[in-house]
Formats: structure tokens, sequence, C-alpha cells
């Protein structure tokens, strides 16, 4: 059962076609790798679904309703929620307080709140550090921090976008297995990443964007072998 499905989305910026006429469908509870190289409209895109951006043409449609152009705290809750690949939390609050701001758009009290913020914070590992200020938190730290901040709105699709990017390989690893957590508790996964490894391992199927076109789908063994993929972005030393 498609949970997304975007029909021949394109976003321009000026004379700049950044996504070009793009159609893929994400699956109930799949995980959706995408790929490309730097400026192939990878985060473009996930900000036309989020609601960052409308598209200037094409139409998404969540649970088979048109959320085409709808602003992103409409999209928020329907049930998507982002990361970005930069996590900016509020600094000069605590990691629970970040957190809650995220689960007012779903809690009507301060309680039901923090209640909520708590069960996630345990989930992604951050309970003992609920009351640091998020200042103070390591670059890994942050990245749980913004998962959280997201999984607060309690979503059923969830765009990633870089999570694990300036991460060292232990770090990555935990990484892979909250992700994989997330996924084990329903959350459809769509997944924008950089590290081969992480992309590889844990998607289901693989979409490859290059100068804003759709160029591949496909689960990753066919990625990792299709010629057009290899001559784009991986590079003909890339063995899977």
């Amino acid at each position: 059962m498609s949970i997304l499905k975007a029909e021949s989305i394109t976003k321009k910026f000026a004379g700049l076609v950044a996504v070009d006429n793009v159609s893929f469908q994400v699956e109930k509870e799949d995980i959706l790798g995408l790929i490309g190289s730097n400026g192939a409209g990878k985060t473009t895109l996930f900000n036309v679904i989020a609601g960052v951006y409308s598209p200037d043409s094409g139409t998404i449609k969540y649970k088979e309703e048109d959320i085409s152009g709808l602003k992103s705290y409409e999209v928020c809750k329907k049930g998507i929620a982002r990361t970005f690949q930069i996590a900016k939390p509020f600094l000069n609050i605590t990691v629970l307080e970040n957190v809650v701001i995220g689960a007012f758009s779903n809690k009507r009290s301060l309680k039901e709140a923090r209640n909520a913020s708590l069960e996630v914070l345990e989930f992604v590992g951050l309970a003992p550090k609920k009351d640091l200020l998020a200042d103070s938190l390591t670059l890994a730290d942050r990245k749980r921090l913004e998962l959280a901040k997201a999984l607060a709105t309690k979503p059923t699709l969830l765009l990633l976008d870089e999570v694990v990017a300036g991460l060292n390989s232990i770090e990555v690893e935990e990484m892979i297995v909250l992700i994989r957590k997330m996924h084990e508790e329903g959350i459809t996964l769509f997944v924008v990443e950089h590290v081969m490894k992480s992309i590889m391992s844990l998607s289901e199927r693989i979409m490859v964007l290059h100068h804003g076109k759709k160029i591949a789908e496909g689960i990753p063994e066919e990625i990792a072998k299709d010629p057009n993929v290899i001559e784009a972005y991986l590079g003909e030393k890339y063995i899977f």
C-alpha cells in the first residue's frame, strides 16, 4: 500500500531546475533510500514533500490526500516529519524542552507533552541527558535529539536527511540500530544519505537523482550495479 505518491514533481529556482519531473511511491512501512551527488535535488525534494516549498508542477499525495502546497505545520499534522542535514537544536534550553516543543504539535497540555517527550528520549537513548542544555551535546547526541524532536510529532512517515553525516564508525552503527528500531515501531522511512554503508544496509529500495532527474530505482543490489548510477554517483571502484 502506497503511503506517499509523488507524480511529475518539478521545482525551479529562477533558471535552475532543482527537481525535474520526478515520480515515485513510498510504500507503507517501507525504507526508501535516496542518493545522488551534491546538488542532485535530494534536499529540495524533501523540502517540497515537507511543505517548505510548493512544487511548481506535479502532485504529492499522502494516504491518498493531495498535500501539494500545504504549509510545513499542516504537513506535520498530517503525519509527516523530517530531520535536517545540520542539527540545529535550541541551544539555550534543555534537551527535554527541545522535544516538548515538537510534542506540542499533537498534545494539548504541558504535562502530556512532557510525558510523551520523556518516552521519546528514552527511546533514542537521551533520557539520562534530559536536563542538560542542548548546547552541551556532542554531534552524535545532537543527531539523536534531532530524531527525538521529529518523533515527538508522532509521524507515520519520517524523512531522514543525512542523519549519520559526520559521525564516526561506531556512532554510525549505533544510529543504524536506532533507525531500524524506529522502523520496527511501524514508521515508514524515506532516507537521504551519502554514507553508502548506511544507505545500502538500511534501504529496501533506493532511488537515485542526478541533476534533478530520477535516473534509477530498485533494490540495493541492482542500484550498485547500474551503469548509469556508477557513472553518475558511485564510481567504478564501488563494491557492493
